[in-house]
């Protein structure tokens, strides 16, 4: 872990906007490989074209970050962590955001012990090849 997942409406197709935000959330998750293992990170998004925004008029959007991370990890870390992850979020997304309507928003949930199961061959992986 941390795995993030990001949900975007269809209409913000375009510019090759999500795939730049993909590479920016994952370095700065790799910038903190002492926190966030590399070899657990998973970034990933999901093109949604079925969903009612608001009052369903207009040409509304939304990108929606959400990140599981495993327990333990401080939590004035997370709050400095992930409030400069959402910072980076709207920079990237300002240019949209001043022109449509648009709703940003990322959630972080912590996994408990009892509640996740991972197996994951990656870490050894890495280490055998650097």
């Amino acid at each position: 872990m941390p795995h993030c997942i990001v949900e975007y409406t269809d209409n913000l197709v375009s510019d090759n906007i999500i795939p730049r935000f993909l590479e920016e959330l994952a370095v700065k998750f790799r910038s903190r490989g002492d926190i966030f293992p590399v070899g657990g990170l998973r970034i990933r998004a999901i093109r949604l074209n079925e969903y009612i925004i608001a009052d369903g008029r207009g040409d509304y959007a939304f990108v929606n970050v959400t990140v599981k991370i495993g327990p333990g990890r401080d939590p004035d870390f997370q709050k400095q962590f992930f409030s400069e992850t959402f910072d980076i979020m709207k920079s990237h997304f300002s240019s949209l955001f001043a022109s449509r309507p648009l709703a940003l928003s990322l959630y972080v949930e912590e996994a408990s012990k009892n509640g996740s199961f991972k197996a994951n061959s990656i870490h050894a992986h890495m280490k055998s090849t650097s």
